[in-house]
């Protein structure tokens, strides 16, 4: 892995509004990172920042060792903002032909190129379509196709399965999945759970500060871990007397209904989890989901 973004006391005004502020971080290439935040947490201008759109008031930023908008990041670096639209009147590829001309492909390079993005989204069948006539997620998917041109080393991703039906969403989120050996994500969402599965990194901005830089998964060589179980029945009083029970454990947080976070001592418990399965099995409860560690969004949010 290799450096591949550095903020440095980053701060963009907008005339009297400071949307960010003082923001540091350093990001490594390799699996999708997630920037997640409240709206008008700054999330959107950080993007606008990071891809050249706009100046910072102050501090400096660094994409693959260059400046935002240097030359020496053309075809290296892309972007699909949330509401990117594409033009009515020309068909799909030869959008996305022009586009690779942009990047400078020649003519029939270009239409390779573009033939290949739509194969990565599974969209070979739309390439005569014009955009009006399609569905909005497989515009949702073309868009992002057009972000792929080029094979770039780093692409920003602003809500790309926003307003999109589970099976376009899973789609979107396997295709990111694949490429991700050769290519660094940055996404921006409201959707926790999506980010949960994609990401290993994850940027919290609010009011544009940076809140946390954490690790989804959890460095398991700490004392204390967590296990979070998510009961079927309604046993509530039960369940987590007996759970509190265990010399291993030292709180348990019942964050809604019938889920449960364990807070143990894995020095004392290692196998716990499998502990906890054998103890549902003889109690005869039963359970929906046990996972390791905590969500993303307790991880974020909880106090």
């Amino acid at each position: 892995m290799s450096t591949i973004i550095r903020c440095e006391n980053l701060s963009k005004r907008y005339g009297s509004n400071l949307a960010l502020d003082n923001v540091s971080f350093e990001l490594q290439s390799g699996a999708p990172i997630a920037l997640v935040g409240p709206n008008g947490a700054g999330k959107t201008t950080l993007f606008s920042v990071l891809c050249g759109y706009l100046h910072p008031s102050s501090g400096s930023v660094s994409l693959l060792g260059h400046k935002p908008g240097s030359s020496k990041l053309f075809g290296q670096v892309s972007a699909l903002p949330q509401d990117a639209q594409l033009d009515p009147s020309f068909a799909v590829h030869k959008q996305l032909s022009f586009y690779a001309r942009l990047q400078g492909y020649g003519g029939k390079a270009a239409n390779i190129e573009a033939s290949r993005a739509l194969e990565l989204m599974q969209l070979t069948e739309t390439e005569k379509s014009l955009p009006g006539s399609l569905s909005h997620g497989m515009l949702k998917r073309v868009a992002i196709a057009q972000a792929l041109i080029g094979k770039p080393k780093l692409v920003f991703l602003d809500e790309p399965t926003a307003g999109l039906d589970p099976a376009n969403a899973r789609n979107i989120r396997q295709q990111i999945s694949s490429l991700s050996d050769t290519t660094t994500f940055v996404i921006s969402s409201h959707n926790l759970q999506e980010l949960e599965r994609l990401c290993e990194t994850v940027l919290l901005l609010e009011h544009g500060k940076l809140q946390q830089q954490t690790q989804v998964k959890v460095n398991t060589k700490t004392e204390w871990d967590f296990l979070t179980v998510l009961m079927n029945d309604s046993q509530t009083n039960d369940v987590q007397a007996t759970l509190q029970s265990l010399a291993c454990v030292e709180s348990i947080a019942s964050k809604n209904k019938n889920e449960y976070i364990i807070k143990y001592n894995q020095q004392k418990a290692p196998d716990l989890d499998q502990q906890l399965l054998k103890i549902l099995s003889e109690k005869g409860w039963s359970y929906r989901q046990l996972t390791r560690g905590k969500s993303l969004e307790d991880q974020l949010f909880s106090s």
